[in-house]
C-alpha cells in the first residue's frame, strides 16, 4: 500500500454576491423553497407546474395557514438581503392574494396553482436584493409590524371562517 500524500488546500469564503458572478438575491434556499412550494410538479401533458403550496392547502384549517407561514418565513429573509420596504409590502400583499385564494376550498387552491406567489417574491427579491441602504431600526419596525399584520389578517380570517363553520353547523344540529 502506497503512503498518502498531504496536499495543502486555500479556502476562501466570499459573500454570495462574489461567488460565480452571483448577486445579492441569488438566495439558493430561498428559491429552493419557492420552488418546492409553486413549481415542483408538473401535470402530464399540459406543461402546468404546481408545488406544494396547493396540496397543503387542500388540508383543512391549518394547509393553508401552514403555506401562509413557509412564505412570510422567505419574506424576512429577504429582508436580510436589503430589500426596499415597498418591495416587502409587494411582497405581503403577493402572500395575502395566495392566502385568500387558498381560503376557498379546492377552487381556491387550484387557483393557487396560476397564482405562484413564492416564485413572484423570488422574482421580486433578485430584482430589488441589496438595491436598499442597511436596515435601520426602523425598517425592522416595519417589517415585524408588516408581518405581524399579514399574520393576523390571515388567522383572522380563517378564525372567522371557522365560527362562520360553527354557527351553521349549530344551525343544523
Amino acid at each position: 500500500m502506497k503512503p498518502m500524500r498531504e496536499v495543502e488546500a486555500e479556502v476562501e469564503v466570499l459573500p454570495r454576491e462574489a461567488r460565480a458572478g452571483g448577486t445579492p438575491g441569488d438566495d439558493p434556499f430561498i428559491a429552493l423553497v419557492a420552488r418546492l412550494m409553486d413549481e415542483i410538479f408538473v401535470i402530464p401533458g399540459t406543461g402546468i407546474r404546481f408545488g406544494l403550496d396547493p396540496l397543503i392547502g387542500l388540508l383543512p384549517g391549518l394547509g393553508s395557514m401552514a403555506s401562509a407561514a413557509v412564505s412570510l418565513v422567505l419574506v424576512a429573509m429577504s429582508a436580510r438581503l436589503r430589500v426596499p420596504k415597498v418591495v416587502l409590502a409587494r411582497m405581503a400583499v403577493n402572500i395575502l392574494i395566495n392566502a385568500g385564494l387558498d381560503a376557498v376550498p379546492v377552487l381556491g387552491d387550484a387557483l393557487s396553482i396560476f397564482f405562484r406567489s413564492n416564485t413572484r417574491n423570488v422574482e421580486l427579491l433578485r430584482k430589488h436584493a441589496g438595491t436598499g441602504r442597511p436596515a435601520s431600526r426602523g425598517d425592522w419596525i416595519f417589517l415585524c409590524a408588516l408581518l405581524g399584520g399579514v399574520a393576523l389578517i390571515v388567522v383572522g380570517f380563517f378564525v372567522g371562517l371557522f365560527y362562520l363553520a360553527m354557527k351553521i353547523a349549530a344551525g343544523f344540529w
